[in-house]
């Protein structure tokens, strides 16, 4: 009589149960750029971006990036390091955020700190992963999931004051697929592809980040180039009057 017995599972597979959070965070960190990535001091992004409206989709022909990364990282999502954030449309730039490491501002010039610190939560999340191994954080893992076809393990990052951040990352290249968090606004996801490399930097950069609140597309940022580690001064993080 034929054996009814199961064929044992693909050593692949016994390898993917093996792998622990740490160990897939450790994996992703390594195949974004390692050291380098890690622990950058400065980025500056430039590319272009549609934001989806109630009148229809608008897109800017620029959206620019500038940050400066701070040493640590306590909570995943509040303001930390220096950041700058700008989209022109038709030609006028019409949006301006930036934070200077103290203050946050837009075009009409400084904020008041319960506005910054709302609007900041809804935006930072996926720098987490850069100190998820370090003292005070955990890492879990959780059930695999897929993106975009791709099979991605799941894990959670938590941060020292409580915070939880989920990443998804691809099985096949450790690339970092999707993040998700809660904020104010609902559960926001950003969605990376479109991975690009510039010769001679360890640095991997997502061409294509996709952002949703409650499962609503909100925009799609393209970007196209990046600069790393390149000087930035104090007082392009600082609006001091509105901006025409």
């Amino acid at each position: 009589m034929a054996s009814l017995a199961m064929p044992a599972a693909p050593a692949v597979a016994a390898a993917d149960e093996a792998l622990s959070a740490h160990d897939i965070i450790a994996r992703a960190q390594a195949a974004a750029g390692g050291d380098t990535w890690i622990h950058p001091r400065t980025l500056l992004m430039r590319g272009h971006a549609v934001f989806y409206t109630p009148q229809g989709p608008e897109k800017h022909e620029r959206y620019e990036m500038w940050r400066v990364y701070p040493a640590q990282k306590g909570s995943a999502h509040a303001a930390d390091g220096k950041v700058r954030i700008e989209s022109w449309h038709d030609g006028k730039r019409v949006r301006l955020v930036t934070f200077d490491g103290q203050r946050s501002y837009t075009l009409a010039g400084p904020q008041p700190p319960s506005e910054a610190d709302k609007q900041w939560s809804e935006n930072f999340g996926f720098g987490v992963i850069r100190f998820a191994l370090e003292p005070g954080f955990r890492q879990e893992r959780l059930p695999d999931d897929a993106v975009g076809g791709r099979e991605v393990y799941m894990v959670r990052i938590v941060d020292p004051s409580g915070q939880a951040t989920l990443f998804s990352i691809a099985k096949d290249d450790y690339a970092i697929l999707r993040l998700g968090f809660d904020t104010s606004r609902g559960w926001h996801e950003r969605l990376y592809s479109e991975f690009f490399r510039k010769p001679g930097v360890s640095w991997v950069q997502p061409g294509v980040v996709r952002l949703y609140y409650d499962g609503v597309k909100q925009n799609e940022i393209f970007w196209t180039d990046f600069e790393l580690d390149r000087p930035m001064p104090d007082d392009l993080f600082v609006v001091a009057a509105p901006v025409q």
